[in-house]
């Protein structure tokens, strides 16, 4: 009842204060919103000022310039509400979530939507693998912080939104950057981008090679990026690829308290001796097209892609050839009502996935006697019997309605719905006498709406409220992994699905000089997707539904500049429990939600001086419960990081060097867990204090 309370006040001030302030205002249509135009919120077209939405824009290099572009948690720093968790550990995904959302992944990102200009880095069963995503050439991030399944579907519990930098001015600029420091890491990149008339293009490869922090931690990938585009007035016509190669990732595991203590750079001497490690090939294809005019406006795109795994664990080897493909259609179309602008938009997506698995026994580390076994036939082979051979099969299609209408110049009224239909199948190929055929199917389907309001205040400066939903299916490879062993799909795993109340201020002053974000919002959620472990699993991964769970949270974003002085902050406070969630005897009720810390704050100080740049990082964070009983937790932390860079132009051409230190109080802290992992192997240590250098050769043609 508080959180409607809030809502329904907030939008009664979003109605009454527009027209009380502008009544004040002599000629408020001399002022004019902030020229940035959102894409996240599907349609909307809108001044993030208009959106009704907890709603976070980024420009990582022009704002914190000097980044290295090795993971996500560079990039995505300072957002409230968003954290991410860098694992230090390269075949696994950093660990992101949103107002919760995805704080149960063990690998990859789960709840949140993740694109590139516009193409789902998303599969259907709702996991997505970021890996293959090159950061080099991103020039804006759109992070939707709210439940947004009313427009983006299944993990709709947020949305990031990867935009690519703008190519160029002239035919040709090419770039040579090397970078090297502690732990034995080297990245060399090449960059080439340009245009000529109506044409665009930018283009990067990036070849890194890592000892890593931790013992059996090495690392050697290659990342590339191309775009392709057209552009008019009137239109957009892009072709964009993504692919990488990433050969060896070894895969060090997590520790518990007493390792971490000892030593914090070791590995788990089980994944040491089982050798677990991944190599990974992945590449995807996208078309976009837009065009705009004065009825409206209407988007296409479709994309293809494919990655090939292999990844011994140490309770199999895991073999995965997979094919993905998608399309999808929008269109807005501006209309009017009984004299009211409107905005109506439409859309519908098709997402397929086909996976080819098997699993087969890790016979690396045998214990004597060395005979052969029926799992391990020949004991000096890594890969033994075949456990598990199937085809899964996902397929997603989603349609979407979006209506905006516009009271008087300062209320927006926001309604949106969304009908999903996930389909899994599995077609088991490992059937005979003693194996019964596991083949199966099964279908999830949700319906999610969203309502918001917003009012102007002033011309800079609104306030809305907004009630929106979120639904979660379980992935394909969650579906599988079923603690009695079986094959075939988990019948008994039910989505989780949301409701979250959210209201919200925001706004910027001084000609965007100093900008603001305050966000209050209450989610309740049934059916939440918990993961646990067996003991005698190795560390496979299993899930369950815990019955309900409400989070409560505050988020506040901050930034300033002055002069040569760019200060940026952003505090999140997360008080998530668990409301009704038994296990056998064990009662939960009350409990904190793991692997979320209840209190983040981060700040930035960017000073530019005609010698360079200085960029300082720092974070604060609370404890965090690793699992659901709650009696262990990480500790609470507090790193610094900084970096100068320093540049110079010749003509031309041009040359930047850059000298960071990571950690500079060489902290020893976990930066991220594996929640409910068995046996206490919890912590993923953070890497202590590391030097690094950079040096950028640039040149470019008229």
């Amino acid at each position: 009842m508080f959180a409607v309370r809030v809502v329904v006040a907030a939008g009664i001030a979003a109605v009454v204060l527009p027209r009380t302030i502008a009544a004040q205002q002599q000629d408020s249509s001399a002022a004019r919103l902030p020229p940035v135009i959102v894409e996240s919120a599907r349609g909307a077209h809108r001044s993030p000022l208009e959106i009704p939405s907890a709603l976070s824009v980024l420009t990582p290099d022009s704002s914190r310039p000097g980044q290295r572009h090795l993971s996500l948690d560079e990039t995505l720093v300072l957002v409230p509400g968003l954290t991410v968790s860098n694992r230090n550990n390269p075949s696994q995904d950093p660990r992101i979530s949103i107002r919760g959302f995805g704080a149960r992944s063990a690998f990859g990102v789960r709840g949140i939507r993740v694109l590139r200009d516009g193409i789902p880095l998303t599969l259907p069963d709702g996991q997505t693998p970021v890996d293959y995503l090159d950061l080099e050439s991103v020039g804006r991030v759109e992070v939707l912080r709210g439940s947004a399944s009313s427009l983006y579907g299944n993990a709709g519990g947020g949305v990031i939104d990867i935009r690519s930098s703008a190519p160029a001015p002239v035919p040709l600029l090419a770039q040579a950057r090397l970078w090297t420091g502690s732990f034995g890491n080297r990245r060399l990149v090449g960059k080439a981008s340009g245009s000529r008339s109506q044409l665009r293009y930018q283009g990067n490869v990036a070849r890194t090679e890592n000892s890593g922090f931790r013992d059996y931690s090495r690392q050697t990938v290659t990342t590339s990026f191309a775009r392709v585009s057209r552009e008019t007035e009137a239109s957009v016509v892009a072709l964009q690829f993504l692919g990488m190669s990433m050969p060896e990732a070894e895969n060090p595991g997590a520790l518990t308290a007493q390792q971490m203590s000892d030593d914090p750079r070791m590995a788990d001497p089980l994944s040491v001796r089982k050798r677990a490690r991944k190599a990974v090939d992945q590449s995807q294809l996208g078309l976009t097209a837009r065009r705009a005019g004065i009825a409206g406006e209407i988007e296409a795109s479709a994309y293809v892609g494919g990655r090939s795994l292999d990844n011994p664990l140490a309770f199999a080897v895991v073999d995965v050839e997979r094919t993905t493909s998608g399309a999808s259609l929008r269109a807005r179309l501006p209309h009017s009502l009984l004299g009211l602008a409107q905005r109506l938009t439409g859309g519908a997506e098709l997402q397929l996935q086909n996976d080819l698995r098997r699993n087969f026994a890790n016979c690396n580390d045998v214990p004597p006697p060395t005979a052969p076994t029926a799992a391990c036939p020949d004991v000096t082979a890594e890969r033994g019997a075949v456990a598990l051979h199937q085809r899964e099969l996902v397929s997603s299609i989603g349609g979407y309605l979006r209506e905006e209408l516009t009271l008087g110049s300062r209320v927006i009224v926001t309604a949106a719905a969304r009908a999903d239909r996930i389909r899994f199948e599995v077609r088991d190929r490992l059937v005979d006498a003693t194996n019964p055929d596991d083949s199966g199917e099964r279908s999830l389907a949700a319906a999610s709406p969203m309502f918001g309001i917003l009012g102007l205040v002033a011309p800079t400066h609104s306030i809305y409220a907004n009630v929106s939903t979120a639904f979660e299916t379980p992935t394909a490879t969650e579906l599988g992994n079923q603690p009695s062993g079986a094959a075939g799909i988990n019948r008994e795993l039910k989505p989780q699905r949301s409701t979250t109340y959210e209201t919200g201020i925001k706004g910027r002053s001084g000609g965007g000089r100093f900008q603001y974000d305050a966000s209050l919002f209450l989610t309740s959620i049934t059916d939440e997707l918990v993961p646990f472990d067996i003991p005698e699993s190795n560390g496979r991964r299993f899930f369950r539904n815990a019955g309900r769970t409400s989070r409560r949270g505050v988020e506040l974003g901050m930034g300033a500049a002055g002069g040569p002085v760019e200060i940026t902050a952003a505090y999140s406070y997360a008080n998530f429990r668990f409301t009704d969630f038994r296990v056998d005897t064990a009662q939960f009720a009350g409990n904190r939600i793991p692997g979320i810390p209840r209190q983040l704050l981060q700040g930035s100080v960017t000073l530019r001086t005609p010698a360079g740049t200085l960029v300082a990082e720092a974070t604060a964070a609370d404890r965090m419960f690793v699992n659901d009983a709650n009696s262990e937790s990480a500790p609470g932390f507090a790193t610094f990081n900084v970096r100068l860079s320093s540049g110079r132009g010749f003509g031309r051409t041009g040359a930047e060097i850059t000298l960071g230190v990571h950690n500079v109080l060489n902290r020893r802290y976990a930066s991220s867990v594996s929640v409910n992992a068995a046996a206490g192997k919890y912590y993923e240590p953070a890497a202590t204090r590391a030097v690094y250098v950079g040096a950028t050769l640039s040149a470019g043609l008229p």
